[in-house]
């Protein structure tokens, strides 16, 4: 199966080309890139029957916008801070579910204000059942918290804004 990184590959790759479809196969894994006026349509599904429990969560139709990495509207406002030299956005380093605090019952790890240093736990990552703590590595000051408890955040996907100290 292709990882999140090659899909964004083949689909810059096949934006910037002069074709208009691109089919690959492997694996059982069929993928199907079309170009669509200004957008690219991706569609991945399993095509072998034996493997439905894993088809449903990569049967799916994502479609880009030709800006890249401004998937969700409301990242727009913190990719104007971080052009400031004093600001670095901590970002998530994999696919997962993003949980502000170690526990349901607990605080969260850091709230807007909060002072972190280079191993400071500012969040976890559950990616197949393993929590993953993300640490700020920066020391500065929380500006922004850019994702929602128990949401779903990409790879690269910005998490957080520190202002550095």
């Amino acid at each position: 199966m292709l990882k999140v990184q090659e899909l964004k590959e083949l689909i810059k790759a096949l934006d910037l080309s002069s074709l208009d479809e691109l089919k690959f196969e492997q694996e059982g894994t069929k993928l199907v890139l079309k170009k669509q006026g200004t957008q690219t349509q991706v569609v991945e599904r399993t095509v072998e029957a034996s493997v439905t429990q894993q088809a449903a969560p990569v049967v799916q139709a994502v479609e880009k916008s030709p800006e890249p990495q401004t998937t969700v509207p409301a990242q727009t406002p913190s990719q104007e801070p971080t052009r400031n030299a004093n600001v670095h956005t901590i970002t998530s380093p994999m696919v997962g579910t993003f949980y502000a605090a170690p526990s349901p019952d607990s605080d969260p790890y850091v709230k807007v204000g909060s002072q972190v240093s280079e191993d400071s736990v500012v969040c976890i990552v559950e990616a197949m059942k393993l929590m993953n703590e993300i640490e700020a590595e920066v020391k500065g000051k929380i500006v922004e918290i850019l994702a929602q408890n128990g949401e779903l955040v990409e790879y690269g996907q910005p998490l957080f804004v520190v202002e550095l100290v």
